[in-house]
């Protein structure tokens, strides 16, 4: 039983990926990117001035493309922890993390995890049950969530500087695909999960286009997920 369901995974987010390759995932009508909101009220095709707050002599890009046991979060960790070692403080120091691909639900609200069984669906286990996780453990973990205990969540990093986007493009083609599996509206799942996006994360058109801006800002690319 255990393979049966994770072939099922694997051939679910296989249909994601092919219908977002080709354009022909089953109920993906979500508005076009440009006509949203995002989490501080302004429309998405303002999110290049969020990249001006990036800052300092020390800049890291960190593509999360993969949940990964949380390396996108974790490697933004680091790179505080290492600078502070070597004498830089918080503040001359940008970690960027960009969740795109399956590692989106990093992103959002505890509720949508458990509404939407995102942990089944991205393959996030919870450290404490071993089952799909029912909550977002990297936003503001629990004791272990992490292996080491001093690491930081999305939410404790965003306090000292540490910047956190997400991919607009692959939040409409994974809504329209739980959408099919639940028999629900693809626009409706669509919202939903853009209302449960954390303060501060900001919503961009893709993790691309914002893995460019940021190297164009300065900021050294780095590979964080699988």
């Amino acid at each position: 039983m255990k393979n049966q369901n994770s072939n099922t995974r694997r051939n679910f987010l296989g249909t994601l990926a092919l219908g977002s390759a080709f354009g022909g995932l089953t109920g993906f009508t979500a508005p076009i990117a440009s006509e949203h909101e995002i989490s501080s009220g302004k429309p998405i095709n303002e999110a290049d001035e969020w990249f001006k707050k990036i800052k300092g002599t020390h800049r890291i890009v960190y593509d999360g493309s993969t949940p990964h046991d949380g390396f996108p979060i974790i490697w933004n960790w680091a790179f505080y922890l290492t600078n502070n070692q070597t004498d830089s403080p918080d503040s001359d120091i940008t970690a960027m993390t960009v969740l795109r691909h399956t590692a989106i639900p990093f992103a959002l609200e505890d509720r949508l995890w458990e509404k939407y069984k995102l942990g089944e669906v991205f393959a996030v286990n919870d450290a404490s049950t071993g089952a799909p996780s029912l909550r977002n453990p990297y936003y503001d973990p629990k004791e272990g969530d992490f292996p080491m205990a001093q690491i930081q969540g999305i939410k404790d990093l965003q306090s000292r500087g540490a910047m956190f986007c997400v991919c607009d493009l692959a939040i409409q083609v994974y809504s329209g695909g739980i959408a099919g599996q639940m028999n629900l509206d693809s626009g409706d799942v669509y919202q939903d999960m853009i209302a449960g996006v954390y303060p501060g994360i900001q919503l961009v058109p893709s993790g691309v286009w914002a893995l460019g801006r940021a190297q164009e800002h300065g900021c050294a690319y780095v590979f964080a997920g699988g």
